[in-house]
């Protein structure tokens, strides 16, 4: 059966699109990407000036300043403040995030992601086998909470200097290569090592977004009566495969798991369409 891609498709315009969200104002203005300056003798507007402007970490949209919610944890323990007023920046980012699935960021948004799925083609072409599961899923949390005290303790944002999501925006927009070293490790290691090791077990960005997702009114869900229990949706998971274990075991009617990036891979493989993405009512919260 011909494999469907419509849920890729989606992901893949959108992932762009965040690309371009930031890229374009710097090209129409008359500056170009990586830093450079492109236009004529004299500039429309400086890049601050534009009404988009930033990068996935921290932008300034329409009037609205947003900042990556995890960024601003890590600025209110390194400034052993609470009352920082990037957390307020953050709060739209978390409300859209926390109403629709946390990880959402990680399947439909984040550059790294897009990045890592070429790694995964070009794995596949070149024949290379790797590990599957060599780190727990769950390690992302503990990462994120080390990043935090860390933080506090070296009164640094830690993750934001190393952050390999915030080296490709930086790399594409401002050409700064800050953090660059921490991509290269990662690519290296998902094509060497393990499939998938970053995003599943060692970001503290997904880490951060799997504990937002354990709630979310939009879930992958499961017709049982259709699921011939193949575990196809399994083997084409992007998150970790034994989220959807409950489900296909019939003990949950959806993937409930704070981990599921709705990427909809799952759904693509499923030969018996008892898969499907969509609007769900609250559940237990369960990471």
């Amino acid at each position: 059966m011909k494999a469907r891609k419509g849920w890729t498709v989606a992901r893949r315009v959108v992932q762009i699109a965040m690309l371009c969200l930031f890229a374009l104002p710097l090209v129409a203005a008359g500056w170009g990407i990586a830093g450079r300056y492109a236009g004529g003798e004299e500039p429309e507007a400086t890049p601050a000036e534009l009404p988009v402007w930033g990068s996935l970490s921290s932008s300034h949209i329409v009037g609205i300043d947003l900042l990556d919610p995890f960024a601003a944890l890590q600025v209110a323990a390194a400034a052993k403040d609470i009352a920082f007023s990037g957390l307020l920046w953050a709060l739209p980012v978390l409300v859209i995030y926390g109403v629709i699935r946390g990880r959402a960021f990680c399947g439909w948004v984040c550059p790294v992601n897009l990045l890592l799925e070429g790694v995964d083609w070009l794995r596949a072409k070149l024949g290379i086998k790797v590990k599957e599961n060599p780190v727990p899923r769950h390690a992302k949390i503990v990462v994120a909470l080390v990043v935090l005290v860390m933080s506090a303790v070296t009164s640094v944002p830690l993750f934001e200097a190393l952050s390999p999501v915030g080296a490709l925006s930086r790399a594409l927009l401002f050409g700064s290569f800050l953090g660059i070293w921490t991509l290269v490790a990662i690519v290296i290691a998902e094509l060497f090592w393990a499939h998938r090791v970053w995003c599943r077990a060692l970001c503290p960005l997904g880490g951060f977004y799997q504990a937002v997702g354990a709630v979310g009114l939009v879930s992958v869900k499961i017709d049982h009566d259709k699921c011939v229990g193949c575990d196809a949706c399994k083997a084409q998971c992007l998150c970790a495969p034994e989220i959807l274990d409950p489900a296909i075991a019939g003990e949950e009617d959806r993937v409930s798991a704070g981990d599921c990036m709705l990427c909809g891979k799952c759904v693509e493989a499923c030969p018996a369409k008892a898969l499907a993405i969509g609007p769900t009512l609250p559940a237990r919260p369960h990471l």
